[in-house]
């Protein structure tokens, strides 16, 4: 597990940044934490930080259940809160999705299990003050793992 403090936006976009420079196809994060903790702003930093221009928009898909977005490598970003049963889960395509190469970021993707068994890290975010947030990266799966080990090793140059 990697803990870090992140004072303010700017920290949280520059290490969803540095996240998102060690993704690879097939790869899918989960976020995790309270409203407003962070986690749109995390995937707006990793999805610039895949090479989609910064111009582009990047919101949380709350009741279009899934964004996409093609940069070094094709991203979706899905939101599963309003989500009654896995079987809407399937609809979506996630696995689909993953088996093509695409780098999935997911809300609240613990409350299935077909979802967290797809996961390979979990990003944990919490509010500590009106700007800080503490985030937990937890490796979900060797891939998981690979990916923190890399992560850390970028984030201690």
């Amino acid at each position: 597990m990697l803990e870090l403090e992140l004072e303010g936006e700017p920290a949280t976009l520059a290490l969803a940044r540095s996240l998102a420079e060690v993704l690879e196809g097939g790869d899918a994060v989960g976020l995790e934490g309270g409203l407003g903790a962070g986690k749109t702003t995390f995937v707006r930093g990793a999805v610039h930080g895949l090479g989609v221009p910064a111009k582009t928009a990047v919101t949380s898909p709350t009741f279009a259940l899934l964004h996409l977005y093609q940069g070094r490598l094709p991203i979706a970003h899905a939101d599963l809160y309003r989500l009654g049963d896995e079987s809407e889960l399937e609809e979506l395509g996630i696995e689909e999705l993953l088996a093509e190469g695409t780098v999935l970021f997911v809300e609240w993707g613990r409350k299935f299990p077909l979802m967290a068994s797809l996961t390979v890290l979990w990003v944990e975010l919490e509010i500590v003050s009106d700007r800080a947030r503490r985030a937990r990266l937890r490796p979900h799966a060797k891939r998981g793992e690979v990916i923190l080990d890399a992560l850390t090793e970028r984030l201690h140059r």
